[in-house]
């Protein structure tokens, strides 16, 4: 991908990431004020599909924008040729795809 592609999807990503990052600890002080339980947490959350979109939503913009600032970070700061440093980005994606995808399926997937 080029540079200014990469740049448009770390800023997009970033515009997604803001209100999705606001509204999850908006949701975690309501439950940590309400004193809610785990299980009653995941009790609300069981079968929503509006919650598996909004986290799955979540996972898509932070699988997009970390890896795209790690390229970064790894290019400038250590001795990595930019291919290089673009692969361990890329698998770090996939890293955070494949946990996150667990993580929404574990919240919002019946037991």
């Amino acid at each position: 991908m080029s540079e200014r592609t990469l740049f448009a999807a770390q800023r997009l990503s970033a515009l997604l990431l803001g209100p999705l990052v606001l509204v999850h600890l908006a949701l975690i002080l309501y439950a940590v004020q309400d004193g809610l339980t785990a299980s009653e947490i995941l009790s609300r959350t069981r079968g929503s599909a509006g919650w598996a979109f909004f986290y799955g939503l979540f996972v898509l913009a932070a699988a997009v924008h970390a890896p795209i600032g790690l390229r970064n970070v790894l290019a400038e700061w250590t001795p990595l040729p930019p291919r290089a440093a673009g692969i361990l980005a890329a698998l770090f994606a996939a890293l955070l795809l494949v946990l996150g995808a667990r993580a929404v399926l574990a919240v919002v997937v019946p037991a």
